[in-house]
């Protein structure tokens, strides 16, 4: 049993933000509806596929978010309405991540959901907030992740120095938030087992990415002026960043001086430890340090400087895919999760749950589903539930 497995979650949710926030709950065992509208996730049709005719078309994207849910198709706008509220009345969290107002338009909103079930806990994601936490002109507007990302400061601060504003490669704008807003759900569970009230939660793409800059925040505020981008670099720590080598790049974070005095004897540079001793000496004398080390880097072997280097110092080679998919840690750690692809000869692998419990152990709970596969049994329980009541 997982740890959330007496939790049901209505996820009215799509795409990227709102999906891997409620399979962070599934992956904790919680009992999550996903409730498609008609024709399904936006990202169902995504690619990648397998290259197998007979399989189910939906690819990668949504199966690696979507991961032990059930589907059931509802059209909330039409005949479905009263479905969707007696679904309501005995869940324990709803999460939607629409524009601002499109429950309201629905006739769906908080409120009215709470007047069915006043313990539910309401959960949203949208770019900019919901006006019940804190109004802003912003709201209403559409956002993705690369829009948080500008907004939030974390462009500003990516890339090379003389290059670009630079995104993170990964969605962080979506994936960020959704932990977040996941965060925000089991805190509000934890008050109701308390006190019997249930609440909005509401986690905002641009807030969060602000959160996540909280370095450029207190450099602006300390220094006086903002923040830019240093590549792989850090503004206030030396070494730390990423070195070309022979066949590849590898990253040393040797700033503490002891893993700058492990780190200069490893390689045959002592004398480097004696004369720049101190964090602000390395510091200061920082481009001319790069270059030496830089240099001395380019003549070595990845797998040369990881023997020297590690155990001792902090440092790693830059893994592509392949790299991470043969690498022991990642299986011993249960980090590649391997999935039935309906239709298919084959199955898929996705990543594993980073969260791990002593007693209740996270874990992916099956594959995605198909659109619609689990409506019969859904609406059976919904039927048994309201027999329960009326007997």
């Amino acid at each position: 049993m997982g740890a959330l497995s007496d939790v049901r979650v209505l996820d009215l949710t799509q795409v990227l933000a709102g999906p891997y926030c409620t399979m962070l709950l599934a992956d904790m065992g919680a009992d999550v509806v996903k409730i498609e509208r008609p024709g399904g996730d936006l990202i169902r049709s995504n690619p990648p596929y397998v290259d197998d005719p007979d399989a189910e078309p939906y690819g990668g994207y949504f199966q690696s978010v979507n991961r032990g849910k059930r589907s059931i198709e509802l059209d909330l706008a039409g005949d479905d309405r009263d479905t969707f509220l007696d679904l309501v009345e005995s869940a324990d969290v709803v999460v939607e991540n629409y524009r601002a107002g499109t429950m309201e338009s629905f006739d769906l909103s908080y409120e009215r959901l709470a007047e069915h079930n006043p313990e539910l806990i309401y959960a949203s994601i949208r770019g900019f907030g919901d006006p019940r936490t804190g109004k802003t002109d912003r709201q209403g507007q559409p956002a993705f992740d690369i829009i948080a990302q500008a907004l939030g400061g974390v462009m500003e601060i990516t890339g090379e120095a003389d290059g670009p504003p630079m995104k993170v490669g990964p969605g962080i704008g979506d994936l960020f938030t959704a932990t977040l807003n996941c965060i925000g759900i089991l805190g509000a569970l934890h008050h109701r087992d308390r006190t019997g009230e249930g609440q909005y939660v509401d986690t905002a793409m641009y807030d969060s990415m602000l959160s996540m800059t909280e370095r450029a925040i207190y450099l602006q505020s300390y220094e006086g002026e903002a923040p830019t981008r240093c590549g792989n670099a850090h503004p206030t720590l030396f070494p730390y960043n990423a070195y070309e080598v022979a066949d590849g790049y590898v990253v040393v974070s040797a700033f503490g001086t002891n893993h700058w005095r492990a780190f200069c004897a490893a390689i045959d540079r002592p004398g480097l430890a004696e004369e720049y001793a101190t964090p602000a000496a390395r510091l200061k004398h920082r481009e001319s340090l790069y270059d030496e080390i830089a240099a001395w880097m380019r003549e070595h072997e990845t797998a040369d400087v990881i023997d020297r280097l590690e155990g001792d110092v902090p440092v790693a080679p830059v893994q592509d895919t392949e790299a991470i998919f043969a690498d022991d840690h990642v299986h011993d750690r249960d980090m590649l999760y391997e999935v039935e692809q309906p239709g298919a000869d084959e199955s898929v692998r996705i990543a594993g749950s980073a969260i791990k419990m002593s007693e209740t152990n996270p874990e992916p709970r099956g594959r995605a589903p198909i659109l619609d596969e689990h409506r019969e049994e859904i609406l059976a329980e919904l039927a048994a539930q309201e027999q329960a009541i009326d007997e």
